[in-house]
């Protein structure tokens, strides 16, 4: 049960094909162009259309910035930092307008897999009843997965290809309002 840490700042940032952003893949399960769990923080630096991910089904937070109103096949969904995360089919047709100014944005793409994101406790055990989990971090701390205790830095992503039966993150400073997410996945063959 090794995890994987990866912060946001370390993995490159790749432009958007529309051009109204910056994605910055921190996980991609298998790798490749078949993955079936993808992991992706984005910078939306303009309004406009969100790309269409047949046969995936997506959720999507709010990291940083004012927030956004997301129309997804014709329902709109205002969404703050803090907020709960919204989770919606990748093929409807998606746009997004910023609220005030550019936003830093967590995905959880799910392609022949089964999974969920939810906001994260600090210091609440969270059990992920899935074949692979992982915390994103909102702030500093640690997280302890049985007999394993891990520093976790803000913005990164600690990822179990293995899932543990439960986890428990620490938030580093106090108080903190918002410590992160956690992401649970089931994917077809894992």
């Amino acid at each position: 049960m090794t995890p994987r840490l990866l912060r946001s700042i370390d993995v490159p940032a790749q432009r958007w094909r529309n051009g109204g952003g910056l994605t910055r893949e921190l996980l991609a399960w298998p790798a490749g162009d078949d993955w079936q769990v993808r992991v992706s923080a984005a910078d939306i630096e303009t309004d406009g259309p969100f790309s269409s991910y047949p046969g995936v089904e997506r959720w999507f937070t709010v990291l940083k910035g004012g927030g956004v109103e997301l129309t997804v096949a014709d329902a709109t969904h205002r969404l703050e930092r803090g907020d709960a995360p919204l989770q919606f089919d990748g093929e409807a047709t998606s746009a997004c307008h910023l609220l005030d100014g550019p936003t830093c944005d967590l995905n959880l793409m799910l392609r022949q897999a089964s999974g969920r994101m939810r906001v994260a406790t600090d210091g609440l055990a969270w059990a992920p009843g899935a074949a692979q989990c992982g915390l994103f971090s909102a702030v500093s701390g640690r997280c302890r997965a049985g007999t394993l205790d891990i520093a976790v830095p803000a913005y990164a992503l600690l990822w179990f290809d293995a899932a543990p039966s439960s986890l428990v993150f620490t938030a580093g400073q106090r108080p903190a309002a918002l410590i992160g997410w956690w992401l649970a996945a089931n994917p077809l063959e894992s």
